[in-house]
């Protein structure tokens, strides 16, 4: 009897495309690995977690999912944003409800779906309302795209806007990206908050968060899964880690979300605090909502893995102040050399040549008016033996009064293609480092959410500056659109972020994204022509 059976290569390409990972043994010395070359596929599936936008009742935001078209994807598929079924810590507002094993599931939570997030384009129609009558709670997706290249987008207002979670699968998986951004007319936090929703995951790093009595930070967490999940959280200051009530073994149950107040983990107040979440048993998506009492707020993303080397780009080039905030978990200390990729050159911060890195402890520096009126990215590269290190950036803007801050965090490279939804015709801007080598770059606007044409242009990024691009906007544009950023093949590390901008009330409001690659395709190994077949 003769029965065929796939390679371990064919089985392991089919794996990568759906999970984006995969294992082979090395090849026999001699084997010819030609048929074996590296290939890249589009992903199959991926997941999305968005947090709760804000617990203010002058809270707008804005959500908007995008998938770019891809060669190769599958010609089926959907991809949906749910509402999660509640919230844990009774809405996010004091935080020590949630903190402990075992409290609140969020089942009592009939609101589920919240009616807070209103679908906009053709998507609005039976999209609203949370819970069925009866008390049976609805899963119907509250933002849900229609076809690859154009964005759809959904708003909600108030604070009691859900955190979301989400899939797509098929042709909407490849570098599926979801922005939500969110503007508060007054009081803590005031401004406009920003964050691209991400993929859940089992650890995170936070550099640049606070417990200070100026700062309300929340770190939240939500589990997309049916199972709970368990997670330690983590804080370090200028004298390491700092002593926690309930940090360890916070229950985020299952389709939850936790948003645990930073200052109720300590009794100690510091300015700056590296926070460290690690998932011991499921996965959660993680990001820390930063707000202060004068200086507005936004979202800090977590930074890029541990590493020798980071690349924080895209400092506005009015930034007023720029405080630099760094942690190495490793039992060594690290020193770095800092320097601007400014748009003529790499320049060294005059008294901030190299900062030094105590093991376990948080670092900050304060930089001033660092980028001097021309925009730039800060290069982090270590003065002698490579120590991993975590870093970010709070970027202040306008003076007295009227001042708002963001932060940038430690940034992955573009890679293949790296995607930007929710931008609009006026205040958005696009910078890109080449920290490494001359590198081209193709910068390409999709349809608008309710109308227009897309439009793509070419960039030369000089190597060791920082390009601030002001965006190319589709024809006719109507809506929002999103941009993604495409280096050549081949060509060196590029790394970007995406500033949207508005002006409220003579406040300079802004947010910054990071710009790593969209996960769109996965390098798997080819399948060799012939399948290996057993005889009997």
């Amino acid at each position: 009897m003769n029965r065929p059976t796939l390679s371990l290569i064919a089985v392991a390409t089919a794996l990568a495309a759906v999970t984006g990972f995969a294992a082979l043994s090395a090849p026999e010395p001699g084997e010819d690995t030609a048929g074996a070359a590296a290939a890249r596929l589009p992903v199959e599936r991926t997941s999305l977690v968005c947090p709760a936008p804000s617990t203010s009742d002058l809270a707008e935001t804005t959500y908007t999912s995008f998938t770019p078209a891809t060669d190769g994807a599958d010609g089926k598929g959907a991809a949906a944003l749910h509402a999660v079924d509640g919230k844990a810590a009774d809405d996010g507002k004091g935080g020590e409800d949630g903190k402990k094993d075992g409290e609140k599931d969020g089942a009592g939570n009939d609101d589920g779906e919240k009616d807070g997030v209103e679908q906009g384009d053709e998507g609005k129609d039976g999209e609203k309302d949370g819970a069925k009558a009866g008390g049976e709670k609805a899963r119907k997706p509250v933002l849900e795209p229609k076809e690859p290249g154009k964005p759809v987008t959904g708003d909600a207002s108030g604070g009691e806007a859900p955190a979301l979670t989400g899939t797509a699968e098929g042709r909407f998986a490849p570098g599926w990206t979801v922005q939500q951004t969110t503007e508060v007319a007054a009081g803590t936090g005031r401004g406009l908050q920003g964050v691209s929703c991400t993929a859940p995951d089992t650890e995170f790093w936070f550099p640049g968060a606070s417990t200070d009595s100026d700062r309300t930070d929340y770190v939240h967490l939500t589990n997309p899964d049916d199972s709970a999940a368990v997670v330690d959280i983590e804080l370090y200051g200028k004298d390491g880690a700092l002593k926690t009530v309930v940090g360890d073994g916070i229950t985020v149950q299952p389709n939850s979300t936790e948003p645990v107040l930073l200052s109720t983990l300590t009794e100690t107040e510091q300015t700056n605090v590296t926070v460290h979440v690690v998932v011991r048993s499921g996965r959660v998506g993680a990001a820390v909502q930063a707000l202060d009492d004068k200086l507005g707020g936004d979202w800090l993303a977590a930074s890029a893995d541990p590493s020798g080397s980071l690349i924080l780009p895209g400092i506005p080039k009015d930034a007023t102040a720029v405080r630099l905030v760094l942690f190495t978990p490793g039992g060594t200390d690290a020193d770095l050399k800092v320097r601007l990729a400014s748009p003529s050159g790499p320049i060294t911060p005059a008294g901030h040549e190299t900062v030094h890195v105590k093991a376990g402890m948080t670092t900050a520096v304060d930089l001033g008016d660092v980028t001097r009126g021309e925009p730039g990215s800060l290069v982090l590269t270590p003065t002698g033996r490579s120590v991993p290190v975590v870093a970010a950036v709070r970027v202040l803007r306008g003076k007295g009064d009227d001042q708002e801050s963001a932060f940038i965090p430690a940034a992955r490279p573009v890679g293949a293609r790296a995607t930007a939804a929710g931008n609009t015709a006026k205040g958005t801007v696009l910078a890109v480092t080449a920290p490494e080598g001359t590198a081209k770059v193709k910068v390409t606007a999709s349809a608008g959410s309710e109308g227009g044409t897309p439009a793509a242009k070419t960039y030369t990024i000089k190597s060791g500056t920082t390009q601030h691009i002001e965006a190319p906007v589709p024809g006719g544009l109507k809506g929002t659109y999103a941009l993604t950023v495409e280096p050549e093949p081949g060509a060196t590390p590029v790394y970007a972020s995406r500033t949207l901008t508005a002006t409220d009330d003579g406040v300079p409001a802004f947010t910054v994204q990071p710009l790593p690659d969209d996960r769109g395709l996965v390098s798997v190994p080819r399948a060799r022509e012939d399948l290996s077949v057993l005889q009997k």
